[in-house]
């Protein structure tokens, strides 16, 4: 037997076939494959272009109020189109350049700038505004942006007139205010959700009067019509248009108060500073009558502000933001409450046409602050060490321990707001004095 009979045949395994399926199967497949990618891709193209819609048309309003190298600039935005988060840009004329600002994001990359919404005030309904604003320098001249756009599309509407102050204007001597970060422009319509309620001390307001007070003025005393002897009149950083004086036909109590009339643009700010030993009382109590006659704007305001040698000597501030009364921290630009339609919600209107009485309790050693407006504790305007939401957390970043040291009444707008203010019936004390 040959050498090949010897060998064994080895049965082969039979080749399995793959079974293919019918084309028009196959077809089938790949159609619903490619009806749930476009389903999905066509879903995220409309997310993005929700996210980046370009408006149908828009119009840009344009402020400024200039003094020497400097300006506040209060910028206006509507969009025929809802929005969800907006971007406008421009090119400045002139070399102006930006320092800093507010309820935007601004950029600048030579002369072209861009301002993005914050996180807080990019969805803009259909024919709805939105603001913010900024602080810059400029040196020449200092014209308005020619055009603008908005999402990438050209706006129409042009640009307001620059206001600058009646009167010549004094170069600064200090550092400019800063302005508030965060500045929603559209009056909140949200309804506040249920906020814990800050502590409220004391619960029984004492009588009024004078009481132990270190510091007590009627104005009564005051004789001509510039304020004087106890009251100093001062424009910190630039004078304008603003003006204060003694008011013998309106008071509170007797038959005098101070009388502010407040302009628009921050060079026209004036104030009345008292002579007061604030620093020698611990913690510090401030009581005073108001009347005023405009309704706080939406635009940032002052009317009383205290300086903090533990701050920096920056400001602590009380005046409004978006129709409310507010607290503002100069030195970071922190607020009370934040500005946030739910904490917006948490302060309060200050009424116009009758006077209201204002108390302020700020406890430098408990870094605590608490108000009340005609007796009433204002929730809102209230810092006590206990974070309240869309009340005092943005307050509470950073450790706050204030030494005041002088007390000013007057009025200061950031862009917009005039107002005529009257002041009576002034007391500082280590202790609440009441109303």
């Amino acid at each position: 037997m040959s050498h090949l009979d010897d060998t064994v045949a080895r049965p082969q395994r039979p080749v399995a076939r793959r079974r293919r399926r019918p084309r028009g199967a196959r077809v089938a497949v790949l159609t619903a494959v490619a009806a749930v990618l476009g389903t999905a891709l066509a879903g995220l193209a409309g997310e993005a272009g929700a996210m980046a819609a370009a408006p149908a048309s828009c119009a840009v309003t344009w402020r400024t109020s200039s003094w020497p190298g400097g300006f506040t600039a209060d910028v206006s935005v509507t969009s025929s189109a809802a929005l969800h988060g907006w971007t406008l840009s421009w090119t400045w004329p002139a070399g102006q350049h930006v320092t800093q600002a507010w309820s935007s994001t601004v950029t600048e990359s030579g002369s072209s700038v861009t301002a993005a919404n914050a996180a807080w005030n990019g969805d803009l309904a259909a024919g709805g505004s939105v603001g913010f604003g900024f602080q810059g320098t400029w040196a020449g001249s200092n014209p308005a942006p020619a055009s603008f756009t908005l999402n990438g599309v050209a706006c129409g509407g042009g640009t307001g007139t620059p206001t600058t102050p009646s009167s010549p204007v004094q170069t600064p001597t200090q550092t400019a205010s800063q302005t508030p970060s965060q500045t929603p422009s559209q009056t909140p319509t949200q309804t506040p959700t249920e906020q814990p309620t800050p502590t409220q001390t004391p619960t029984t307001p004492p009588a009024g009067g004078c009481g132990a007070a270190v510091f007590c003025d009627g104005l009564e005393s005051q004789t001509g019509t510039t304020p004087s002897g106890s009251w100093t009149v001062v424009t910190p950083n630039c004078s304008g248009s603003g003006r204060a004086s003694v008011d013998a036909s309106v008071a509170h109590g007797g038959s005098r108060s101070l009388r502010v009339d407040g302009v628009a643009g921050y060079c026209n700010h004036v104030f009345v500073q008292a002579a007061a030993p604030v620093s020698s009382v611990s913690p510090v109590y401030v009581r005073f009558w108001v009347r005023h006659s405009t309704a706080q704007p939406a635009s940032h305001t002052t009317f009383l502000a205290m300086k903090d040698s533990a701050d920096g000597n920056r400001d602590l501030r009380m005046g409004g933001q978006n129709g409310a009364l507010q607290w503002n921290r100069e030195s970071d630009d922190a607020t009370l409450p934040a500005q946030s339609p739910v904490g917006v919600a948490q302060s309060t209107p200050l009424p116009t046409g009758s006077w209201h009485c204002v108390e302020a309790e700020v406890d430098g050693s408990a870094g605590a602050l608490t108000t009340w407006l005609d007796g009433s504790v204002v929730p809102g305007l209230v810092a006590d060490r206990t974070p309240t939401p869309d009340v005092d957390s943005q307050w509470d970043n950073r450790a706050w321990s204030p030494r005041l040291t002088d007390l000013r009444l007057g009025w200061e707008s950031y862009g917009e707001g005039s107002d005529t203010l009257w002041f009576d019936d002034v007391a500082v004390s280590a202790q609440r004095v009441g109303c």
